[in-house]
């Protein structure tokens, strides 16, 4: 005759399995947060890298704009400083604010170089500019993909209960986006004083 295996069910086992259940999420929601911000950290690296490719091409493009002697001096100690902000940013959302004004920097560049037939008639400025609107659309692509993925990031990181990991981990609880700036919305108005 056999004996019958009795399973006993000790209340004690419940505290066990709820202790189980509660590290096996937090480790999960641990490895998410750490994916989700490798996945923003290579999304910024590639805007980086976009960057790093305008920040090659801006000298070129200044040297043949200073060609120019009357050229607007302002115009180019604009691109020169923003350029700087970028590089002494010391992080990402630093960064982002210093591409802001940078981009305002290249538009008012080319809106000037309008103004100057001679500029834009030179082979050299135009082969760099098509070079330098080539990399403003990777920009724009790498951008769109970073806001993508650091708002799943944020999102994630804002949710209940993974907002209680995030802050016990010390994962940074919000990842500033790229916003389209304030007036951008504007046409500007180029004027000359050519009046006719």
């Amino acid at each position: 005759m056999k004996r019958e295996r009795r399973t006993s069910f000790s209340p004690l086992m419940i505290p066990g399995v709820i202790i189980v259940l509660i590290a096996g999420w937090s480790i999960a929601s641990y490895n998410s947060l750490v994916n989700l911000e490798e996945n923003a950290d290579n999304a910024f690296a590639k805007i980086e890298a976009q960057y790093q490719r305008r920040f090659d091409l801006l000298p070129n493009v200044i040297r043949t704009v200073k060609g120019v002697s009357t050229f607007e001096q302002k115009t180019l100690q604009g691109i020169v400083e923003a350029r700087s902000a970028w590089t002494n940013s010391d992080t990402k959302n630093e960064q982002v604010e210093a591409a802001h004004g940078l981009d305002s920097a290249i538009s008012r560049l080319v809106m000037t170089v309008e103004g100057y037939p001679d500029i834009k008639s030179s082979e050299a400025y135009r082969d760099l500019i098509t070079e330098l609107e080539g990399t403003e659309n990777r920009i724009a692509f790498a951008r769109n993909r970073f806001n993508d993925i650091a708002t799943q990031y944020n999102k994630y990181t804002r949710h209940f209960p993974q907002n209680f990991v995030a802050k016990f981990f010390g994962f940074n609880l919000e990842r500033k986006v790229f916003e389209a700036q304030e007036g951008t919305e504007i046409v500007p108005i180029v004027d000359f004083g050519n009046n006719q």
